[in-house]
């Protein structure tokens, strides 16, 4: 007896979503009835929806019943084994994203002929219908925050909202509020304009989208799409998406040109998409040697070889598919042993060996014994196998180039959409940019109108409470505040022992570079360059330092007291050639005064008298110049009032410019 592994027993789903990453060209949808949220029996459940399922495809033929899907045809399947019966499906678009939108088409249309129906549908890149509506969403909603929260019903885009269920909210309880509340889960008007919009040229788009066409072909070729006009598109992915591999069944064409050049080609009408057409007509390729192309032009119509050359990529095309499908339907693998494979791997079967090895292959025959032996084997075999038993069934029938004769075939269709889209594309280019554009005006009103409030807001606090005596005494307590070497920005328990600052020496250096000392500046401009500091200069001063640490502190006191009178000795005599003086405001009740009985006062004694300045006065008046000159942009004067926990008032709309303050 065979021994079990534990990887195999647990072995999920392969097209579970839960785990695997969903394919970039695969849209899923979920239907679910009101009915799967009771609680009668899995048995009348069942019933229930096979009913039901016979009737969406009853409602969707008329639709579906002449488009030509890019790759798969649409398709529900039951799932009454599950918590929440439901019906579903999966769709491969692929280049076509036309057949996604007509999905969504047919979604809605179902939604509305049968309104006790929940509808999701979602693809690799998530809530899609979100990403068409971006612009005009609540802001609250992410991509990490949608799952179980966007669904179609009655025709209507509903969202389940973030106050009904702050955290992601189970499946079951959003269908339960969906279907009891539907009018707190409808979204916007503005959120289903935006999607309804995306669909609303369907079911007239999806005729749009086929494209009829004149071919030549093989009988055999002709005599299956005649009975199976949807495998053209197999035919079509098999010839677009060739490999080395496949390219050698086309290179003998064994199924559909059994009599090599000898075959007699045959004019009919097939109905393809416009990405199919496009596929094939775009893609140079070489007919085989064995196949009965017509003589090029000018010996042959340009129309007849053109009608050829496609032909001849469809038989190609089909037979690469039928040959592919032939033989991975009798190993049974295909996408779902790839999926099978993925999720050995991720469970950690191979044990991180190396692909190749002794052991790791032992391993992938043990796996691949057990995948021929499971139902996945068996289910994958007969969807791989179909279109291939399919194709024989047809071709056992006798047939003829006599049966395509003498019948009328339609001219093809004009295919100069294929070179006219530039103008298709700008309209969507330009209907993007005018949803983005409204959208920031609709972002810049709100942020306007709430700036006006906090500024009207702001200005009523400012113009009831300012006053400027407060500017003053708190830029006095911000400079009284000790700083160090990395700016004003001071804790109250700074820590001080960081940087180590010489008191004795940083006066030194600075009467050496004024050349004052024992309070006269006698010096010239030559000597007081030279007797700036250099190398020597600085070395013979460190030698100075150390004999003057050694004077005692009433003499060091001294000297520095004489500095401190030259130092300001000369800083008056620097300032009276200097209009500096006149800037400041003073302080009239200590100006002086003219007596009558007092002697004149010259206009030089005047200067001499040094009338005392309002410091504060002065400080907010040159505050207030500073910050009005910034006219309300960032400066030097709102940044250091902002520091200090202060905001002035703005002049409204340019008033007061100009004007005394």
């Amino acid at each position: 007896m065979e021994e079990s592994h534990p990887h195999f027993e647990n072995f999920d789903d392969p097209f579970s979503t839960k785990h695997s990453r969903l394919p970039d060209d695969t849209v899923f949808y979920s239907i679910y009835p009101d009915f799967s949220l009771s609680s009668t029996s899995s048995a009348a459940v069942s019933d229930h929806l096979q009913s039901l399922h016979l009737q969406i495809l009853t409602t969707l033929s008329p639709l579906t019943a002449d488009y030509i899907w890019q790759h798969e045809p649409f398709s529900l399947s039951l799932s009454a084994a599950d918590e929440l019966p439901h019906l579903h499906g999966k769709l491969r678009y692929g280049d076509n994203l036309d057949d996604e939108w007509f999905v969504v088409f047919l979604l809605f249309h179902l939604s509305l002929s049968f309104p006790s129906l929940s509808i999701r549908v979602w693809d690799s890149d998530g809530e899609f219908l979100l990403i068409e509506a971006a612009f005009h969403l609540p802001r609250w909603i992410n991509p990490e925050n949608s799952a179980n929260r966007v669904f179609i019903r009655k025709n209507e885009v509903h969202i389940i909202p973030k106050k009904k269920f702050p955290s992601l909210p189970s499946l079951k309880d959003a269908l339960k509020l969906l279907t009891e509340h539907s009018e707190l889960t409808r979204a916007s008007d503005s959120v289903q304009s935006a999607i309804k919009g995306r669909i609303s040229d369907y079911p007239e788009r999806a005729r749009r989208n086929v494209h009829r066409v004149r071919v030549r072909v093989p009988v055999s070729v002709a005599q299956v799409l005649r009975h199976e006009p949807c495998l053209i598109s197999l035919a079509v992915e098999g010839f677009y998406d060739r490999d080395i591999d496949t390219m050698k069944y086309a290179a003998n064409m064994e199924k559909f040109l059994p009599k090599g050049r000898e075959e007699e080609l045959v004019l009919v009408s097939l109905k393809t998409s416009r990405a199919m057409y496009a596929q094939l007509l775009q893609q140079k390729f070489q007919a085989p040697k064995c196949y009965p192309m017509p003589p090029m032009p000018p010996r042959t119509d340009q129309t007849t070889y053109m009608e050829a050359e496609l032909g001849m990529k469809i038989a190609c095309g089909f037979e690469m598919m039928y040959q592919h499908r032939k033989r991975e339907g009798k190993e049974g693998k295909g996408s779902t042993w790839e999926a099978f494979r993925e999720s050995l791997e991720r469970s950690g079967y191979f044990q991180g060996l190396l692909p190749g090895s002794k052991e790791h292959k032992r391993l992938m025959e043990k796996a691949e014994e057990y995948y021929t032996k499971s139902s996945l084997h068996y289910k994958a075999s007969e969807m791989l196998s179909a279109p291939v038993k399919r194709i024989d069934e047809i071709l056992s029938s006798s047939h003829s180039p006599e049966d395509f004769k003498d019948q009328e075939v339609p001219l093809s269709d004009n295919d100069s959409w294929l070179y006219g889209g530039e103008e298709e594309l700008k309209s969507v280019l330009e209907e993007r940019q005018r949803e983005m554009e409204n959208y920031e005006q609709r972002q810049k009103r709100k942020q306007k109108g709430k700036d006006k409030v906090n500024d009207d807001d702001s200005s009523n606090q400012n113009k009831n409470d300012f006053d400027l005596g407060d500017v003053a005494k708190s830029m006095k307590s911000f400079v009284q505040k000790v700083s160090s070497y990395q700016g004003a920005e001071v804790p109250e328990d700074r820590d001080l022992t960081d940087v180590e600052f010489d008191m004795d020496r940083f006066m030194k250096e600075l009467e050496s570079a004024t050349r004052a000392p024992g309070g006269k500046d006698g010096g010239s401009d030559v000597d007081a360059e030279e007797g700036s500091s250099s190398d020597m200069d600085f070395d013979e001063s460190e030698e100075e330092d150390e004999s003057d640490m050694e004077e005692s502190e009433e003499h060091s006191e001294d000297k520095q007291k004489n500095f401190m009178n030259a130092y300001t000795e000369v800083l008056n005599e620097e300032l009276k050639s200097t209009t500096l003086k006149k800037s400041f405001v003073r302080a009239t009740d200590q100006s002086p005064k003219e007596d009558k009985g007092a002697p004149n006062v010259t206009e030089e004694d005047m200067d001499e008298e040094l009338t005392p300045v309002d410091v504060d006065l002065n400080l907010v008046k040159s505050l207030l110049e500073s910050f009005s000159s910034q006219q309300g942009l960032p400066g030097p004067a709102s940044n250091l009032l902002g520091l200090m926990g202060k905001q002035l008032p703005h002049d409204d709309a340019g008033e007061g410019k100009g004007k005394d303050r």
